[in-house]
């Protein structure tokens, strides 16, 4: 009896809670925003993020011709609502999107746009390129009116005021450098945050950042450079957002983040646990669960809602701006199951675009790990290239911290681990790193042959911006000064021979002959590496195709013959020809400098070669 009396206490009390509910005024919807902001036809479907108030019980519906909408889904709050559309089809047009329930609806527009014409856009970057990296904020201050409210140019971990328009004001330095793909590190918004200026803490991933310009602004830099048959790299950071972006205490699903703000792990950087297979999942966890920074929360890109939101992300930017290449930011942090779809899906509807990874790793055993155009654990990334990470610490190791050549040498014979070697992008310095300037026992002279060494080896250069002109600069933030001539607190002008230096002038002519010299010379672009020679401070290597074969005449193929003694006195060296690529060269004009020492061939196979400090560069034939 009591039974049955407690179970009509129960259905009366349930009933009378569905009457208060029932009785509860439904407000109508409301509609803030929509990601994507639009999109193209002929690009995969997209997936929208509507957001607002009041979704979680609406009813949605898209109007427009040759679209239909597939299925919606809604966050618990209410403040969410994710909509898959089918647009293939369909023509360039407006639609309207409509969210209803009894108390009424709320309609937005969403575009489809016509696409722009692909010529000279979604071109990647080739070894035949040099790739310059910009940290917008310490480039140019172009435009003074976007400089507030967080100006702060004598903090070093402030606003300084660079710009896009600063950058367009300066291409042409660029390319008298012999530049021809920019790279700029994010553009995306970062808020208030008073130390975000690098751009790694996102707030919006739709939005450019104001203190560096408008979306207009973003794509008259990219039009400018495309005009003048250059790229442009967008650097991209799936892994995470910054602390102040909205969803971090609203997120959209319940594990839309690895952890909360409250309680989350911090992020493990040993990589080897990765490439280990016998190591236990523990192990990697923190690596792609961690946060990087108490102020960066890691996506979790194992939700597929979050997969495909951060993989459109992409599409949109590479369609709006015309983006030639993706620098992908912390790379090994985020899920190779992510990269492989991402891939998949970028590189079907942009097959000529290039991505570079960052995985800050000295291992080549590590670094080649995630590079495409190979399948490890059953995955292959699709990633193009990774940074050359480990010849940036080789270069470092032989030219300041006094270990020999053989030691470079040694490191390139390990290109065996890569799909591609000739893809990497090759660096000795970045904006995470000191200067090489400015590493106890550098000079100029080292400097001078660390730039002829990226720019002869196999793979694609890259500069960090000042190092052309050899900038100092120690440990984060140090190492992000401001590059002089670019802002009213500059003492002196280093865009033009005029204004830099004597220092600074020897640096930048001889950056600038070895890229120009790299333009002109198809061995760099498209010819392999033959490693001929090296001890303990010299290195000799041979560029040219078909390199298993010596020279065929004068209408052979090009062999460019560089040589790098990094002594302060004349180096001597012995070259057996036989069976390498100089089998039979008789011919050896200098290049770089032009008052190098002449080489003749011997009729025994071997050549003596006495060579002076530096690095001198031959025309082999």
């Amino acid at each position: 009896m009591a039974n049955r009396v407690c179970r009509l206490l129960t259905l009366l009390v349930a009933l009378v809670l569905s009457f208060e509910l029932l009785a509860q005024p439904v407000s109508p919807p409301v509609i803030s925003r929509v990601d994507p902001p639009n999109w193209w036809p002929a690009l995969p479907d997209p997936m929208l993020l509507v957001y607002g108030r009041n979704l979680n019980e609406a009813k949605f519906a898209v109007t427009g011709r040759g679209v239909r909408m597939l299925r919606s889904q809604t966050s618990s709050n209410g403040h969410y609502a994710f909509l898959w559309l089918v647009t293939k089809e369909a023509k360039p047009q407006n639609l309207e999107i409509t969210a209803s329930n009894p108390a009424g609806s709320a309609k937005t527009a969403f575009a489809l746009n016509a696409r722009r014409s692909a010529q000279g856009r979604y071109q990647g970057f080739k070894p035949a390129d040099v790739i310059y990296l910009v940290m917008t904020d310490r480039f140019a201050d172009g435009n003074p009116n976007n400089d507030e409210p967080e100006y702060a140019p004598d903090a070093p971990r402030g606003w300084h005021g660079g710009d896009f328009t600063g950058i367009r004001q300066h291409l042409d330095y660029l390319q008298k450098l012999g530049v021809t793909t920019l790279w700029t590190t994010p553009i995306l918004s970062n808020g208030s945050m008073p130390d975000s200026y690098h751009g790694y803490a996102a707030i919006d991933l739709y939005a450019v950042d104001s203190h560096f310009g408008s979306l207009d602004d973003y794509r008259h830099l990219a039009d400018d450079l495309h005009s003048r048959g250059m790229k442009i790299i967008f650097d991209i950071v799936p892994n995470h957002i910054g602390v102040q972006h909205p969803w971090v205490l609203d997120p959209p699903a319940p594990d839309w983040f690895h952890g909360t703000l409250q309680h989350h792990d911090h992020v493990d950087s040993d990589f080897s646990a990765l490439v280990d297979p016998h190591a236990p999942n523990a192990a990697r966890f923190d690596i792609t669960h961690g946060w990087f920074t108490d102020g960066m929360p890691d996506l979790n890109q194992e939700n597929p809602l979050v997969a495909t939101y951060l993989i459109q992300n992409a599409i949109w930017w590479i369609e709006t701006a015309g983006l030639d290449g993706l620098r992908i930011d912390t790379f090994p942090y985020v899920d190779r199951a992510f990269w492989k779809e991402f891939h998949r899906t970028i590189h079907e509807s942009y097959p000529e675009l290039t991505t570079v990874g960052e995985i800050f790793n000295g291992d080549p055993t590590i670094t080649s790990y995630f590079a495409g155009g190979v399948s490890h654990d059953g995955i292959d990334t699709g990633l193009d290239t990774p940074f050359d990470f480990p010849t940036y610490f080789a270069l470092r190791d032989v030219l300041v911290r006094g270990k020999p050549m053989t030691e470079l040498q040694s490191l390139l014979a390990e290109d065996h681990l890569y799909p591609h070697p000739e893809r990497l992008v090759t660096f000795f310095g970045n904006h995470d790193t000191v200067r090489f300037r400015s590493e106890p026992g550098s000079n100029l002279a080292k400097l001078k042959v660390a730039f002829a060494l990226v720019a002869t080896l196999r793979g694609t250069p890259e500069v960090y911006s000042g190092d052309e002109i050899a900038m100092e600069g120690g440990a984060d933030p140090d190492n992000r000064r401001d590059f002089p001539g670019g802002f009213k607190s500059s003492t002196h002008d280093a865009f033009t021979a005029d204004g830099r230096t004597p220092e600074e002038n020897e640096a930048f002519n001889w950056a600038s002959a070895l890229l120009h010299l790299r333009k002109a010379h198809e061995a760099f672009a498209k010819g392999g590496q033959q490693d001929l020679f090296a001890d303990s401070s010299a290195f000799a290597f041979l560029r040219g195709d078909d390199l298993n074969h010596g020279c065929l005449g004068a209408k052979g193929p090009e062999r460019i013959l560089i040589l790098a003694n990094d002594s302060v006195q004349p180096h001597q060296m012995e070259l057996t020809t036989a069976r390498t690529g100089l089998e039979s060269c008789t011919a050896f004009t200098p290049l770089l400098p032009a008052t190098a020492r002449e080489i003749k061939g011997t009729a025994d196979g071997k050549l003596s070669i006495s060579i002076d400090p530096g690095v001198t560069i031959y025309a082999v034939q």
